[in-house]
């Protein structure tokens, strides 16, 4: 894994010393190895950065930007495969140099083109030059696992594995996207294919851009509604469901899972994994453990004095499978001091407060490995949400009430305020909870509850925060590509988060927190032939009379005894509430404030001042609330003043 940037200059301003001001932003994404090439065209100019952190084939021959024939590539991430695509290459009569996946990719592409990446087991983010068709081939994964922003203005195309080399191009504007502002307080994240800036965006997983340097297309050619799919898990979930009893489906799941943590060892640096102690955590640590006579290192973080500790279990955990365990110990001081970065590392504005657990884990996992596998997507996969058990508790009750019965609830609650009623006004985050209820019985649909539970702010209480009325931004949010024969609430659920939450927050997350420490991490379980056989399944295989991940968990019996595992899931819960009227109240006090908020222009200062009275005054379900707008101004000091 790595980082990679560039240009596209049809102006041809842009020199090698912007080439290599943009590459050197990202150092902490690759800190083993630096290469750039400014390539004459008589079209534009052509630039490629990178950054290496060496992963497979340590030599020379791995280095980057790299030449085969008419070919340059610029490549982030890994091929698992890559070993079985060369041996097929070489019986087609290539001959290779080295031993790195990237050479594999851009033989591939020589050979088959296009369709290479129907190959590619994988995460991956790449850049193709074909210097002798003057093309340009953009690439991400079909999860979303790498990054892959790109910007256009003016002529000039902009490529990085974060946003941050942008910056150090003269003619990047960093204007605001204000309908992107909104999202973010909507969800903790701008949702793909959006950027926090105009005129920037990011490749939707799964999709390609192909232009040409020759013919003057490249406009339309990069906005989001012209990106070419090649991969859609729609695809997968609009198949007929597998006639296939438990214990088959169970058997093949298994096999599934242990082939894709088995390729994600493919390393020439040590690995490890993280285990939290968790079901997902444990199958990916169990199914790699049961071949191997070396032990795996596994690595468990706890901050007991803020209440996360999972490491008794983890701890239980590694000595029935037998790994060589590490725990890490953190003080909540440690997490604390990691919120000021924050804004460098995640440099479009981010919320999820798991993000700094997970990079205190992976620095200092970092100490010992240099690539992690972590079981994230599991939730997705499997239904392993809170928010699915809410769907099927509650979802049929809703909609079972008629609908004359229902609105007629809903207006009868706009006269009665949250704080009004006894006992439950003081329940907590109840008013956030009263009117979501109140959209909820107006609108009992799936795709309603989806929103309802994805948002953070009400529509009533976002146009009330803002000083503008934004746009809503199209998003995966809204697909309707659930075909009606394969609907169903949890189906239609699980396909969307795949999508978005996913994508914008739990990938975003994982992979700013291992490249702050310079760590790859590795996800088996978005392995694309998980998901395109696990979409298949039956729903009741998933989520059984209310247990979620019901076919993971019976895979883990297998290995740990059931009566080890039951425990409620812990996550990695941050307490914002407590920090926020403690020890970052001052923060809160000195980025939130009346002069501040009025300069911005971007919110109404009397309906923060609300939020912020409310919550000083005991409201503590407005937590989140506030760490979102907290975020937000953190970002907006570091990257647009």
């Amino acid at each position: 894994m790595c980082g990679i940037s560039g240009f596209i200059d049809f102006k041809k301003t842009s020199g090698i010393d912007i080439l290599q001001s943009m590459t050197d932003t990202l150092y902490h994404r690759g800190p083993d190895g630096s290469g750039i090439e400014l390539l004459a065209n008589s079209h534009a100019q052509v630039g490629f950065g990178h950054r290496r952190l060496s992963i497979i084939d340590l030599s020379e021959h791995g280095k980057q930007p790299m030449q085969f024939q008419h070919l340059w590539i610029c490549f982030n991430g890994e091929v698992y495969n890559y070993a079985e695509i060369k041996k097929e290459l070489v019986e087609l009569g290539h001959s290779f140099t080295g031993n790195s996946d990237t050479e594999v990719i851009i033989h591939s592409y020589a050979e088959w083109g296009e369709k290479c990446i129907d190959r590619f087991i994988g995460m991956f983010a790449f850049v193709i030059y074909d210097t002798q068709n003057n093309t340009v081939y953009c690439v991400r994964d079909r999860a979303g696992v790498k990054p892959f922003f790109y910007y256009f203005k003016d002529g000039l195309f902009l490529f990085s594995s974060e946003l941050k080399s942008f910056h150090k191009h003269p003619r990047f504007k960093k204007e605001l996207n204000k309908n992107s502002v909104a999202a973010f307080m909507q969800y903790g994240n701008v949702p793909t294919p959006h950027c926090i800036f105009s005129d920037c965006f990011k490749l939707k997983p799964g999709h390609t851009i192909t232009f040409s340097l020759a013919e003057n297309n490249i406009a339309d050619r990069v906005l989001p509604e012209n990106q070419t799919q090649y991969w859609n898990v729609y695809d997968a979930y609009n198949k007929p469901k597998l006639t296939v009893d438990f214990e088959t489906a169970k058997i093949e799941t298994e096999a599934l899972l242990s082939s894709a943590c088995n390729y994600r060892m493919v390393a020439d640096v040590p690995v490890g994994v993280f285990l939290s102690g968790g079901y997902d955590s444990t199958a990916v640590t169990a199914l790699l453990q049961k071949d191997r006579t070396e032990k795996l290192k596994t690595f468990t973080i706890s901050v007991p004095d803020i209440g996360l500790n999972e490491a008794e279990y983890a701890r239980q955990t590694a000595g029935f499978l037998g790994t060589d365990h590490t725990e890490i110990e953190c003080t909540q001081k440690d997490a604390l001091d990691l919120i000021s970065d924050l804004p460098y590392y995640y440099d479009e504005p981010f919320a999820d407060s798991s993000a700094i657990p997970t990079t205190l884990v992976s620095i200092m996992a970092r100490k010992q490995v240099t690539v992690a596998l972590s079981a994230d997507a599991g939730d997705e996969v499997f239904a392993g949400y809170n928010r699915y058990d809410y769907l099927m508790r509650y979802g049929k009750k809703l909609q079972s009430i008629p609908g004359f019965a229902r609105i007629a609830m809903a207006e009868l609650m706009n006269f009665v305020p949250a704080n009004r009623i006894p006992v439950l006004k003081n329940k907590y985050n109840f008013p956030n909870r009263y009117e979501k209820l109140k959209s909820l019985l107006r609108d009992p649909s799936a795709e309603q509850m989806m929103l309802s539970l994805s948002q953070q702010y009400t529509e009533k209480q976002l146009t009330e925060l803002l000083e503008f009325h934004p746009e809503k931004l199209i998003t995966a949010y809204t697909s309707k590509e659930l075909g009606n024969e394969s609907f169903s609430p949890l189906s239609y659920m699980m396909a969307i988060d795949y999508q978005t939450y996913l994508v914008d927050d739990i990938l975003q997350k994982v992979d700013r927190a291992t490249m702050t420490a310079s760590l790859e991490g590795r996800e088996p379980f978005l392995d694309h032939r998980v998901i395109e056989y696990a979409a298949q399944l039956p729903n009741d295989y998933k989520y059984h009379n209310g247990i979620k991940k019901h076919i993971i968990r019976e895979i883990v019996h297998n290995y740990i005894p059931k009566e080890k595992m039951d425990r409620p899931k812990m996550g990695f819960a941050i307490p914002l509430a407590a920090w926020m009227n403690n020890e970052l109240k001052d923060m809160v006090n000195s980025y939130i404030n009346e002069k501040s908020i009025k300069e911005q222009g971007l919110f109404n200062w009397e309906a923060v001042n609300r939020l912020k009275t409310a919550f000083f005054s005991g409201k503590s379900e407005y937590d989140f609330k506030l760490w979102y707008l907290l975020m937000f101004q953190m970002w907006y000091e570091r990257w647009m003043k």
